[in-house]
């Protein structure tokens, strides 16, 4: 009788031991996976907002190029296509799209970032590109130039960077 007892205390503590560990370790698994879903899911929001743009590549440039078109872009008709088609909304002008999201410093650029310049030097954002990473920009300008992927570090758009927007949640 002694032996039963004790091997049902042995059975209930191993039981209860087995529980707590699953617990523990499912609890220990669970807040790493979710708080890494997050940052996958802000990632892969940027690498499908890239990916869709770089579609575009040497799409010609059209000054004041209607919304919605593609096959002409300006610098802003092309990022506000580019992120309407991964469900963000922006506003129809460079100086607009400045005013929505969060002001990035320079510094601290990711890429999907909207990255803003006054190449005219007048005092207005007049050009719009987005940041893919690696001192790289995606966006269109010039005729003759169109959609393309340019350097960041001491471009033109560089020299006269005005503000960065991050509009990915």
């Amino acid at each position: 009788m002694i032996n039963t007892k004790k091997s049902r205390i042995v059975k209930a503590l191993l039981g209860v031991t087995m529980s707590l560990s699953i617990a523990v370790t499912g609890n220990m698994l669970a807040v790493p996976q979710s708080a890494q879903a997050a940052t996958v899911s802000k990632a892969s929001v940027a690498d499908k907002i890239i990916a869709t743009g770089k579609r575009y590549l040497g799409v010609r440039y059209q000054f004041a190029a209607p919304a919605g078109r593609t096959d002409v872009f300006d610098c802003s008709s092309f990022t506000q296509y580019v992120f309407k088609q991964n469900g963000i909304k922006l506003p129809r002008s460079s100086r607009q799209q400045a005013t929505v999201g969060t002001k990035v410093a320079k510094k601290d650029l990711q890429p999907g970032d909207l990255v803003f310049s006054d190449t005219n030097r007048d005092g207005k954002i007049n050009h719009v590109s987005i940041y893919i990473g690696n001192g790289k920009l995606l966006h269109t300008y010039r005729v003759g130039v169109g959609v393309t992927i340019s350097n960041f570090k001491g471009s033109t758009w560089d020299k006269t960077f005005v503000t960065a927007r991050r509009v990915i949640r």
